[in-house]
């Protein structure tokens, strides 16, 4: 079922004046002592750290994260203790619940003792620094989230299971509608096996690479374009690690020591959301007796395992009351739901692939340092990340397409629903294994010379297809192609017609479409059909989308309107579409519009609405949809990706009473990478590089976004230092 973060001394503190734009300088300085690291702090709020050990790589990045989100970072870790009521009240005690239910906190601690002495003494070092800055500087730290310090390694592992096994791939979200609907059906009100909906969508991504041979400078292309919630645990941090054993630059999502977005001057990565189902919820069936009985399996009666938690809650006058939590768990897994009657009783259990590996911090920093493909798969292999596509491209001119993760062996002869909730009585159910990396789909080196992924199975990667699904299980991925992964591919196979290349400053450009690939699909048949069926209000509706020029663009006029049709004719019929979708034909299907009559109504009423709410029917798309943060805002150029717009954009309502909506989701950190000699790099971190109240970075690249601009990303230090605004010198005791 797709239920799709020891001691140290402060040397010395300089400061260095800015340069706009650096001229190239490849004399490298000396580099740092061992246990000392120096931090440059570019105009954009950057952290470039230059070490002389890993220990003080790790420590400086710790420090680094502190001082630009340490109350983001803390609120994580506090809630990843399972103790968020407890710090900062009855509000998080749902969160608090599905931490131990889920045992996040006793699995992080299996982890700590299971990690390798390398990332032990990277995980110590990381943690020290971040209590470092936090005890420098507790003027810093908001008040409310002291009671976290000092953080420990544990909070890194927690973090981690939190954001990836238990939101990424099994939402709580979810995971409680599923429990809501499912108590319903039993109660008589509905079927005993509910299929479960569609996850919310918390995430998307894009991703692109480019072969030599399609490339006008002869060299490999990166497109790393991650669309996350600009809050919370999603939230990316920019940085450059550059050490005895690693020299990368990318992202990490803050909370964690890892880049999970990366290049060095040999290869890079990006990842996107994969369509992979790598959980299961379980329907078990109670003993007599009820839930104290036990749980029938393989016509036997088990006990399950059980834990008791004392949860601390805070309540609005500080006080603490207490609540006692029963975890169970079965051979599953945890447990969270019941239906507890002695007899007829049932429960629901969760089975989420990859709790068993705590190594992703090895992993990541093997990729970190890999210097061609055969290093590179040999650190993914380990599959300690359990889910994920990677695209990647290196200097030697390979690009590959990976759907990575943990994909657990089903039963493939069998009825039962995994996209549902699966029968929990029988071992014949009870997946143990998951595929081996060599039987994942894969695609390196296409003869197209191309790859995308829009968060579409791994079967339209390229066209023509190079992945047979029929040589994979079915549940392994489904088969669609949505109308963004269709304009991602389009935009490439279009500009790599008839044998094309690309060069660097076209990828850019390209990257930064916001051509809606629906309104180019339907605006001809809805034209017809308004002519046919359309009152007045359509007529007039019609003709501004007529003039339109497709775009989601700050002044595009038309995408207004389009975007409330579209949200009306979804709420007046059942299938948009005549023509569905054609894997033998997937970037011309869907077309057509199944119900004309009620496309045209839907325009009418979609007319009134934006007439209604903005005066006129051609309101320019930046006039209601902003980019805010901080103190600055801009027009906004992008929009929803189910719209086909590939310069992904959500809004919700800033609030205001002129209807504005400000972005909440979407383009995030954004990298295009070409592997030249010296690697060349822009880049942007669409909300800033910073967290903390008051400080100067946070929202500060917004304006280069509503340019539709990136920056340039500069690694040699020499080059920086013409950058940089501060600079800090750190001491890590060997």
């Amino acid at each position: 079922m797709r239920l799709i973060l020891v001691a140290a001394t402060l040397l010395s503190l300089t400061t260095a004046a800015c340069t706009p734009s650096p001229q190239p300088n490849r004399n490298q300085p000396t580099t740092p002592g061992p246990g000392t690291a120096d931090i440059l702090w570019d105009q954009w709020g950057i952290p470039h750290i230059f070490a002389g050990s890993d220990e003080a790589l790790f420590y400086a990045s710790g420090w680094a994260q502190a001082r630009a989100h340490g109350d983001l970072v803390l609120r994580l870790y506090g809630t990843s203790r399972g103790r968020a009521a407890e710090y900062w009240g009855e509000q998080h005690v749902e969160s608090d619940r599905w931490v131990w239910t889920v045992g996040i906190p006793g699995r992080a601690q299996e982890w700590w003792a299971a990690q390798s002495e390398e990332a032990t003494r990277q995980l110590d070092a990381f943690v020290a620094g971040f209590n470092a800055y936090a005890e420098a500087h507790p003027e810093r730290i908001d008040d409310e989230v002291e009671v976290v310090l000092p953080v420990v390694p544990t909070d890194v592992l927690a973090q981690t299971q939190r954001s990836i096994h238990f939101t990424f791939m099994a939402n709580p979200r979810l995971a409680k509608s599923v429990a809501d609907r499912w108590l319903t059906a039993r109660s008589g009100r509905g079927a005993s096996f509910p299929d479960a909906q569609e996850p919310e969508v918390l995430a998307g991504s894009n991703a692109w690479a480019v072969s030599p041979s399609r490339s006008a400078s002869g060299h490999a292309m990166l497109l790393a374009n991650p669309h996350l919630p600009w809050t919370d645990l999603f939230t990316w941090f920019e940085i450059q690690l550059t050490g005895p054993t690693i020299d990368a630059y990318g992202a990490s999502l803050v909370g964690s020591p890892f880049l999970g977005i990366a290049f060095n001057d040999h290869l890079g990565w990006t990842h996107t959301v994969n369509t992979l189902d790598a959980t299961d919820i379980f329907e078990l069936e109670l003993a007599d007796g009820g839930v104290d009985a036990g749980y029938v399996f393989d016509g036997e009666v088990r006990v399950f395992d059980r834990s008791a938690v004392t949860l601390q809650i805070r309540s609005a006058d500080g006080s603490l009351r207490t609540e006692e939590l029963l975890v169970r768990s079965s051979v599953h897994g945890p447990v969270f739901a019941v239906d507890d009657r002695v007899r007829g009783g049932g429960a629901l259990a969760l089975r989420v692939a990859g709790l068993d590996q705590p190594g992703i911090l090895d992993q990541y920093m093997a990729m970190c340092r890999a210097k061609d493909l055969e290093e590179f798969e040999a650190a993914v292999s380990r599959l300690q990340m359990p889910m994920f596509t990677i695209m990647y491209a290196d200097r030697k001119g390979h690009v590959m397409h990976l759907f990575g993760g943990r994909i657990p062996v089903r039963p493939q002869d069998t009825h039962y629903p995994w996209d549902a909730i699966v029968p929990g009585n029988t071992s014949a159910t009870l997946w143990t294994e998951v595929y081996p990396y060599e039987q994942l789909p894969r695609v390196v080196d296409p003869e197209s010379g191309w790859l995308q992924n829009a968060n579409d199975p791994p079967w339209t990667t390229t066209i023509p297809r190079a992945i047979d699904p029929a040589d994979h299980p079915r549940y392994m991925a489904p088969r669609f192609m949505h109308f963004r992964a269709q304009q991602s591919a389009q935009l490439l196979a279009d500009a790599l017609a008839d044998g094309g290349t690309i060069d660097f400053e076209d990828f850019e450009d390209a990257k930064h479409s916001t051509e809606m690939e629906w309104a180019v699909r339907i605006l001809d048949d809805l034209e017809l059909a308004v002519a046919a069926h359309g009152d007045e209000q359509a007529r007039a509706a019609m003709d501004v989308l007529s003039a339109w020029d497709r775009r989601a663009d700050a002044e595009s006029r038309g995408a207004v309107l389009f975007e409330h049709f579209v949200r009306q004719f979804g709420r007046e019929s059942g299938e948009m579409h005549a023509t569905p979708w054609n894997a033998n034909d997937p970037l011309l299907t869907p077309d057509g519009l199944a119900d004309p009559v009620g496309a045209a109504n839907a325009l009418s009423s979609a007319a009134s609405e934006v007439e209604t709410s903005y005066g006129r029917l051609d309101v320019p798309w930046g006039e209601v949809y902003r980019l805010q943060v901080g103190d600055h805002d801009h027009p906004a150029s992008g929009g929803p990706g189910s719209l086909g717009v590939f310069r992904v954009l959500g809004f919700a309502p800033s609030g205001e009473a002129d209807g504005r909506q400000r972005a909440v989701v979407g383009d995030s950190f954004v990298s295009i990478v070409e592997f030249s000699d010296p690697v060349r790099a822009r880049a942007l971190l669409s909300y800033g590089n910073h967290s903390q109240p008051g400080s100067p970075y946070k929202g500060d690249q917004l304006e280069l976004m509503s340019r539709q601009e990136l920056r340039p990303v500069w690694r040699h230090r020499a080059d920086v230092e013409a950058l940089t605004l501060e600079t800090e010198t750190l001491s890590w005791p060997d």
